[in-house]
């Protein structure tokens, strides 16, 4: 690209307030949330216990498409994503249309589903229509993005912080299931589906990327980071690993935790791993974290 060209993609009035730490918090919690709160127990009604290895699939593939936004970031660092990368390759203007409505797609699906966990997670909370809950969600969600990417930046700060101590409080709780004896390692490694294990792994992995999701919205910030052709690749690939441990980590734990016809079963299978690891522990506590962490 000509130092014309790169002059002109790096003209923007837009502000450049976020760092290199901050891009980081925001990859990772953009990634972290709604996915393992919501899907765990479809992944492992595909393949049992073992939700690692569709996990461990995912994120492979998570990893190579990082690879091709890491490189198109830093060459076109501007704010339309894919289909901004779609127009500089082809200069069709239909494909780029077409690229754009299923990026929109894409997102209204997501949107969707963690407005669902969020209505199923508020049930356990207080009787709430979960069609109005959803709206609700959506339309708090609409009128903080509208406020700016300050406000988004910060309240992603904080909500990264209580989906993090959520994940945290699944993964002591199965340790503490461990060390007292009422866990069941051997269950990490059963694999219960109606087809081969290879095919099984492959179904949970469709499922399992969408865990995964949300690092490619953060090149949509690229005229609002600080030296974005520099940090954007570190941030892509440290929040996906980080996201990586974690994820490991809770669905180990789930399957420790829960015998697997309860994890295949369950709607909200976190919530169910505190309720039977942690009986003491308050159910709804930590309800209303998971209730933050989808948003």
């Amino acid at each position: 690209m000509s130092n014309k060209e790169t002059a002109a993609a790096e003209a923007t009035p837009l502000k450049r307030a976020i760092s290199k730490p901050l891009l980081v918090v925001f990859v990772t919690g953009d990634i972290l949330g709604a996915g393992i709160y919501a899907v765990a127990g479809e992944i492992a009604g595909q393949v049992g216990s073992a939700v690692w290895a569709p996990m461990l699939l995912a994120f492979a593939l998570a990893m190579l498409t990082a690879t091709s936004y890491s490189e198109l970031v830093t060459k076109y660092p501007q704010a339309a994503g894919a289909a901004l990368y779609v127009h500089k390759a082809f200069g069709l203007p239909f494909l780029t249309f077409i690229i754009a409505v299923a990026v929109m797609a894409s997102g209204i699906a997501s949107a969707s589903t963690s407005a669902l966990a969020f209505a199923r997670y508020l049930s356990a909370l207080v009787s709430f229509p979960q069609v109005l809950a959803a709206l609700a969600f959506l339309l708090v969600l609409t009128f903080i993005n509208f406020r700016g990417i300050s406000e988004s930046i910060k309240l992603n700060l904080g909500l990264t912080a209580i989906e993090v101590s959520g994940l945290l409080i699944v993964i002591v709780i199965g340790g503490m299931a461990l060390a007292n004896g009422s866990g069941d390692v051997s269950r990490v490694l059963e694999f219960r589906t109606d087809t081969a294990i290879p095919l099984a792994i492959l179904s949970g992995a469709a499922l399992a990327f969408f865990s995964f999701v949300g690092f490619e919205d953060s090149v949509n910030c690229a005229e609002e980071t600080q030296n974005p052709r520099r940090i954007f690749p570190f941030a892509l690939f440290t929040g996906l690993t980080i996201a990586l441990v974690f994820y490991l980590l809770v669905v180990l734990t789930a399957a420790v935790v829960l015998p697997t016809d309860q994890l295949v079963g369950s709607s909200a299978p976190l919530l169910d791993v505190v309720r039977i690891g942690a009986p003491a522990f308050p159910a709804k506590v930590f309800a209303f974290i998971a209730l933050l962490a989808v948003t």
